[in-house]
């Protein structure tokens, strides 16, 4: 039986390629077409359309970019509903609100299909190289089939429990990235503004107990002003906004997190939204810059 793969986006496509180079049996659709032409060149058969997915798989991956493209492609609120989802079992890896999947999970039930929703952890390399961490959560029957497929995909996968406990451990986990990202990017901002060796600040901070993966996948592409997308400043953003309105519907606190949403919201203002997380360097230097007050002169990234 086919597995179904929709929206094939900066994390989307390597996913499936990954799972089509495995030889699962695969049949992918895109609102943009061109972005299915690398899964053909890999064995994939391409639908004509998202209905053409359900049709023929039993199991539909949505990698999509927010509730209403999921909506849209489930035609959710509309008879095609409960006609693509019966039957099949639909899992959610894109990033939504806990209470969204907690209720696509209950009306997908009520039209006769399974649900896992199952976020994954990680950027676009992890993506191609099949490294991603991925949370499960929904009833067994559901994680059953799905389990094998993120085997492919993912190095590692953690059961969370029942539907929204993934998308909220996921929640949890970018609260963290998004903070210690612009931790570094903001140390970064401060070292070269004095006029330090950046290379040599980053070479210091690889070697003592602050390094990790996220840092020595970030620290170079500072230090190059290379902002070639591997997270977007505007997805993090938008996942910025989501762990915000679960803290306050929750009456947690999170002074951190509503920092770095302001430098994201600047970040996408100014016209960086299609550029790499580490883009929030734009939003501090122009903080920065506005403060007219003096200073020692940015550092030359190349020393």
């Amino acid at each position: 039986m086919y597995v179904g793969f929709v929206g094939l986006g900066v994390m989307g496509q390597p996913m499936a390629l990954n799972l089509a180079r495995a030889g699962t049996p695969l049949v992918v659709w895109n609102r943009t077409p061109a972005r299915c032409e690398p899964l053909r060149a890999a064995g994939a058969d391409v639908a004509a359309s998202a209905a053409e997915v359900f049709e023929r798989a039993g199991v539909v991956i949505l990698m999509l970019a927010d509730e209403t493209a999921t909506d849209a492609v489930l035609g959710r609120g509309t008879p095609d509903f409960a006609a693509r989802v019966a039957g099949c079992t639909v899992v959610h890896m894109g990033t939504t609100s806990a209470e969204y999947s907690g209720g696509l999970e209950a009306d997908v039930r009520a039209a006769g299909g399974r649900y896992a929703e199952a976020p994954v952890s990680g950027s676009r390399v992890p993506a191609e190289q099949g490294q991603l961490v991925a949370m499960l959560a929904g009833e067994e029957h559901a994680a059953q089939d799905v389990r094998p497929l993120l085997a492919i995909i993912c190095r590692e996968t953690f059961d969370c429990g029942p539907v929204p406990n993934a998308l909220l451990t996921k929640l949890s986990v970018n609260l963290f990235l998004i903070t210690l990202v612009t931790g570094l990017t903001e140390a970064f901002h401060f070292a070269g503004r004095h006029g330090l060796d950046l290379r040599r600040f980053l070479d210091v901070l690889d070697a003592g107990p602050m390094a990790s993966a996220v840092s020595r996948m970030k620290a170079p592409k500072l230090l190059a002003r290379d902002f070639a997308v591997q997270a977007a400043a505007q997805d993090v953003l938008k996942n910025n906004r989501l762990i915000a309105e679960a803290a306050r519907k929750a009456g947690l606190a999170s002074p951190l997190l509503d920092v770095c949403h302001t430098l994201f919201d600047e970040t996408v203002a100014r016209g960086h939204g299609g550029e790499d997380m580490v883009a929030v360097l734009r939003a501090l230097e122009a903080r920065s810059d506005a403060t007219g007050l003096p200073g020692p002169p940015p550092a030359d990234p190349s020393r």
